[in-house]
């Protein structure tokens, strides 16, 4: 990762890591004291901005000691040097880490609402961004709440899953900030990986692939694309530059993604070995149809009453036909979504197709894969190796991934 300093000076984010840390009002912000110690045994410098209610629960005079800079609690006044405003710390910044976030400050930062200096700051960062929710039970499991959640993830941020416990109002229930010294070690995580894929080029497919029967129907199936969305969301995050071929969607492409849209399997064969001689790295989670209809109608077949026959023949094997295509160096991962005999189908695909990884998926499973917020992965390796994901949103099965792929190009 290469941030720009104040002064307009490129520096490599190897430390000391600069980390804002943002303090909202939560019973729990006597953790957020110990954070800032955690951060800086670490080797973190840490700059502090509270929220207006934060300031009345906690004196900024403690942080301020704790982290040995000035506090920044107010949008005009700051923490009394005016170089220090929203703009700026976001220049200097690695890090924009929120502990305790509560549901108001999740709210602002979902929806784009500046009205604080914390909430003005956000908007104006580039930098990885770390949220620590801490609320009541109920308040966490709220429509509301899980709807930001969802956009905040959207945009490639990443969460602490609040802890179950004992709550200030009484309740045994989740809302529990995190330990300080969990939260600290997340955040020193996300620093170390943001920046291991600079400079590469990833090629990313996702989505369900189309084929059509007539003018007005199609073959398909249940992707979604969330999967594929989320591995290019978590590649840029890392630095790449990211081309997603994605088949027909509801979905926002990933800011800074390039996005090719594709209908068919041959739509999407041609993208591929267009883009795929200039990438470093394809990881191939689109679900592209098997078969195709052997005659599509050039009018809408009317319903009749007796049944309808489709002759249906295969679509390319685009893992395959790339094979041939394949340069040293280059990084293949393919997906293998299946409903029985998961790792043994997986690994033949694996082998078959000569992959560098697969990651398998059993999408009968309730709850996760298909056309759901939530997978978990089996990362299988050409020789036997292999990690398990355990079920996670898909965002963290694709953090999962990108660790596995990395530490696979650095030879780790």
């Amino acid at each position: 990762m290469v941030r720009v300093d104040t002064d307009g000076n490129e520096r490599a984010g190897k430390g000391p890591f600069r980390v804002t840390l943002g303090v909202s009002a939560g019973i729990s912000i006597y953790k957020a004291c110990d954070l800032v110690r955690r951060l800086k045994e670490r080797g973190c410098e840490v700059r502090v901005v509270m929220t207006g209610h934060a300031a009345q629960m906690v004196a900024p005079v403690t942080f301020q000691a704790l982290s040995g800079n000035a506090v920044i609690t107010d949008l005009f006044t700051g923490a009394g040097e005016p170089s220090i405003a929203h703009i700026e710390l976001a220049k200097w910044e690695d890090l924009l880490l929120v502990a305790p976030a509560t549901a108001n400050v999740l709210g602002k930062f979902a929806r784009g609402i500046a009205d604080d200096f914390l909430s003005t700051h956000y908007l104006a960062t580039t930098a990885p961004v770390l949220l620590a929710p801490a609320m009541n039970g109920n308040m966490w499991r709220h429509p509301a709440v899980r709807e930001n959640l969802k956009i905040l993830e959207e945009r490639g941020h990443v969460f602490l899953q609040p802890g179950r416990g004992s709550l200030a109002c009484g309740d045994v229930d989740e809302g529990r900030l995190p330990e300080p010294v969990a939260i600290a070690e997340e955040a020193l995580l996300l620093l170390s990986k943001a920046g291991d894929l600079s400079g590469m080029e990833v090629l990313v497919t996702a989505g369900p692939t189309r084929e059509a029967l007539d003018p007005v129907r199609f073959l398909s199936n249940r992707s979604s694309g969330k999967m594929g969305y989320a591995v290019a969301r978590e590649a840029l995050r890392r630095g790449a530059q990211v081309t997603l071929i994605s088949g027909p969607t509801s979905l926002e492409p990933p800011r800074g993604s390039r996005l090719v849209p594709v209908t068919t399997a041959a739509e999407m064969e041609a993208a591929v070995a267009q883009h795929f001689p200039a990438c470093q790295v394809l990881v191939m989670a689109a679900a592209v149809a098997d078969y195709r209809a052997a005659q599509i109608l050039p009018d809408k077949r009317k319903k009749a009453k007796g049944g309808w026959t489709l002759a249906l023949e295969p679509t390319a094997d685009i893992l395959s036909n790339i094979r041939g295509l394949k340069k040293k160096g280059q990084f293949v991962c393919g997906f293998a979504a299946e409903t029985e005999e998961v790792k043994a189908n997986a690994r033949k695909k694996l082998e078959d197709k000569g992959l560098d990884l697969i990651a398998a998926n059993d999408v009968s499973a309730e709850g996760v894969g298909f056309d759901s917020d939530r997978n978990a992965l089996i990362l299988l390796w050409p020789g036997g190796a292999e990690e398990r994901v355990p079920e996670t949103t898909k965002a963290a099965c694709s953090r999962a991934l990108w660790d596995a792929i990395s530490e696979a190009l650095h030879g780790a």
